[in-house]
């Protein structure tokens, strides 16, 4: 009898996919949730792909069913098509899929849509990435190679509401969930409120070296209406460089990005948060002496520097929290493979020193075969102050488990 994959070998199209269920739970309570479970779904994913003489189509579409919401959904993935017209030029266009930059889970110059909501409940990784309805032209020539990506509409994170996971509501001055989700005004004009991004790369010396830029707004609500009380997305510039190769006996990367916030370019609106510079460098390298074969270590250092500080301290209203003018995050990564490479251990952490709080990211993957593959892991926040960036999520950490089969 042929096995399932054998079957949709045979079908004039490419067949992938997954079935997959996850549990997790808050292990301590959350007065601004009125629910203990922080996830709870089944997911199917199909992933469908073709192979045509002018382009190459591909749909990848998840089908959901949650149980702390108690809701059926659909999440289409990827809906794009790959035209070839050149040997030097690729365009896709679509809902795809887009991702940027040298950082290990800390983002500068990747400004596509990412879903904190997944990232902190438990889902797997690679739902941190949120899909784009985008056109990306791709040039490539020995000069270099340059990325080109419009997307008509503004394409927002699916970022931390109240919905499953509380934060800190800086007009109410305390955490909110629930009772208070975060409901913002998204610009929505087609081709208005649009977004562009570029990115031009080249090898040197076997160094990846790329400049990069964008042009929309503040990818979460970074900003706020007095008149209308809701949470607005501020326009938003950003202008960095990149650059990714051996470093002794590992790899180092470093990027760099100025935030031109272009909603508050003086900084003296209390409600548009300030223009940054921000700063990334980082260095991985396998660490058999330490922690035998397949034991890998990664580092890396972040900086937040707000930029017109001092206008910005007097123009805040009194009895709001200031956030500081410098915001440091180290983040160590920590991975371990064993039983053939079958069993993946590993450990994600965030400490900002200027914060004072962290973020710990335990997992432990196992693939049973080629079709099964079972993991579990935790999300753990510490904080000293509701207000800060890790902080404010100090109630809700929680643990999950997974099942998944793949065809």
């Amino acid at each position: 009898m042929p096995s399932p994959r054998e079957v949709l070998d045979k079908l004039p199209f490419g067949v992938h996919g997954f079935f997959e269920t996850r549990a997790g739970t808050r292990v301590q309570d959350d007065d601004a949730q009125s629910k203990t479970g922080s996830i709870g779904e089944a997911r199917f994913q199909l992933d469908l792909d073709k192979a045509l003489d002018w382009a190459e189509l591909r749909l990848k579409t998840d089908f959901v069913h949650d149980w702390v919401t108690n809701e059926w959904d659909t999440d289409v993935r990827e809906a794009n098509a790959v035209l070839m017209p050149f040997d030097f030029a690729d365009v896709k266009i679509g809902r795809q899929i887009l991702t940027w930059g040298t950082g290990d889970l800390l983002f500068i110059n990747d400004l596509f849509p990412k879903d904190w909501q997944s990232y902190f409940i438990g889902r797997d990784d690679e739902y941190l990435k949120a899909p784009s309805d985008a056109v990306k032209l791709s040039l490539f020539s020995d000069v270099a190679n340059v990325n080109v990506v419009y997307t008509p509409q503004f394409d927002p994170d699916r970022f931390i509401s109240g919905q499953r996971l509380s934060y800190w509501n800086p007009m109410l001055g305390r955490r909110a969930g629930d009772d208070d989700r975060i409901n913002p005004v998204e610009p929505d004009d087609w081709l208005g409120d649009d977004e562009v991004a570029v990115r031009v790369s080249k090898n040197l010396s076997g160094y990846e070296a790329a400049l990069y830029g964008y042009h929309g707004f503040w990818k979460t609500p970074e900003g706020f209406d007095p008149l209308s009380g809701r949470a607005v997305y501020p326009a938003l510039s950003v202008y960095g460089a990149s650059v990714r190769g051996s470093v002794a006996k590992g790899i180092g990367n470093a990027e760099m990005g100025y935030y031109d916030s272009r909603g508050d370019s003086s900084g003296t609106d209390p409600f548009v948060r300030n223009s940054e510079f921000r700063l990334l460098v980082g260095y991985e390298q396998e660490m058999a002496r330490l922690g035998g074969k397949d034991f890998t270590v990664g580092l890396q250092y972040y900086l937040e520097w707000m930029m017109e500080h001092d206008d910005y301290l007097r123009a805040l209203p009194p009895g709001m929290h200031a956030r500081d003018e410098d915001r440091h995050v180290v983040t160590l990564r920590l991975t371990k493979l064993l039983m053939n490479q079958n069993l993946k251990l590993s450990l994600f952490t965030y400490v900002s020193p200027s914060d004072a709080d962290a973020h710990l990211r335990p997992k432990v993957h196992y693939k049973i075969n080629d079709q099964w593959a079972v993991e579990a892991g935790g999300n753990v926040f510490l904080g000293r102050r509701d207000h800060t960036g890790l902080g404010q999520f100090a109630d809700t950490p929680n643990l999950y488990t997974g099942l998944r089969w793949s065809c």
